[in-house]
């Protein structure tokens, strides 16, 4: 079986580390980082030029019809120059969301211009009690005769400020279902958007405070569990294959470094400790890297092992990127830990995606109970 990338796959590798390379460089990213909401609307427009936002919805709906491979290629070269916005959120969240569970009516109403990068959009899925999981949601969606109110708290929301369309679980009542789908408009009366502060400035996460929201029947969407379990499955493969980029921009500093830092009269890299390092952090990139595309092809296919393969991958990439982040800092020495130097932007980084849809420990978990264990 041949596991290497196509022709077409490759393209979109080199076009995608051009085009980051050229667009979004570090010092953008620096300085994004203490803007308001941490994006950059020309960036995006120059992304929805090159096709990123329809990559994997179908041509229906202004998308171009890739597959799951081809957006976790896109997703791996976007994790390795830290892209800050809500591409992730957009089109991974809320995209897939809809793709999954939404009627063909609100497909064409939000799906389309998403694809075309004209709509913003998130998922709203934590509470308070911090679960990644859909079970038993505390925010509720009442029925209201013909409307739904809904009141409650999310937490962690991506990209919530500058979301147009923000799809929030909601626990069902006088719907006769356990839970729903529910598509708010971010300036609806009565909703709150907080910011959070956190870990990760490359990133926005905020607080969504639902009081009495007022929508129509016709912003519910047809979810189902599975429907919705089969997004975050497809969700932490993508950002898995992010983490991946950043762990293998992470080495190449190293290496890179390793070959210009003089000590004792002689590059560090030609020492034992250092090269075993970067040996080490070579093994965890490529192991994380298979485990990865294993999954994202499995999800591409429909084969139906991706939540198992997901829950590998993101276990292995979880403890990976975090060490390799870590031990970044480290080869670099006390350049490292200063605030001019990346590496602390990766190290930060590596940390908030270890915990965002689930630790090392909760897939583990998941893996136990899909071979049974």
């Amino acid at each position: 079986m041949n596991f290497g990338f196509t022709p077409q796959q490759e393209m979109i590798r080199n076009e995608a580390a051009a085009f980051l390379s050229q667009e979004c460089p570090m010092p953008l990213v620096r300085e994004l980082m203490v803007t308001q909401h941490g994006h950059s609307e020309s960036l995006w427009d120059k992304m929805a030029s090159m096709g990123w936002m329809g990559l994997i919805f179908p041509e229906q709906y202004d998308g171009v019809g890739l597959s799951f491979v081809e957006l976790s290629i896109l997703m791996e070269q976007m994790g390795a120059v830290l892209m800050p916005g809500p591409y992730f959120s957009t089109v991974v969240l809320a995209g897939l969301t809809l793709l999954e569970s939404a009627s063909d009516s609100q497909k064409e109403r939000w799906l389309t211009p998403l694809a075309s990068g004209n709509l913003k959009a998130t998922l709203a899925l934590t509470e308070p009690d911090g679960r990644w999981t859909v079970s038993r949601p505390r925010v509720t969606a009442e029925r209201d005769g013909k409307d739904y109110l809904i009141s409650g708290t999310k937490l962690f929301v991506p990209d919530a400020q500058i979301a147009d369309l923000i799809i929030c679980v909601a626990a069902a009542r006088g719907s006769g279902k356990d839970w729903m789908l529910v598509a708010v408009d971010r300036d609806t009366e009565g909703l709150t958007i907080t910011p959070l502060k956190t870990m990760d400035q490359t990133r926005r996460l905020y607080e969504v405070s639902f009081e009495r929201v007022r929508i129509g029947r016709d912003r519910v969407l047809e979810g189902s569990h599975s429907a919705l379990e089969r997004v975050l499955d497809r969700a932490t493969i993508a950002l898995s294959a992010q983490m991946i980029g950043g762990a293998q921009r992470v080495l190449e500093m190293c290496v890179e470094f390793s070959k210009t830092r003089i000590q004792f009269g002689r590059p560090i890299g030609s020492f034992q400790a250092i090269q075993h390092r970067c040996a080490d952090m070579l093994l965890l990139v490529e192991s994380a890297r298979s485990a990865v595309y294993a999954a994202a092809c499995n999800a591409a296919e429909n084969k139906g092992e991706t939540g198992l393969l997901a829950s590998i991958a993101k276990a292995y990439t979880n403890d990976a990127y975090s060490w390799i982040a870590g031990e970044g800092i480290q080869i670099h020495g006390g350049m490292g830990f200063t605030f001019e130097h990346d590496a602390h932007l990766y190290f930060k980084r590596a940390k908030a995606d270890e915990f965002t849809f689930g630790d090392s420990n909760f897939h583990l978990d998941r893996v136990a109970d899909y071979i049974g264990l």
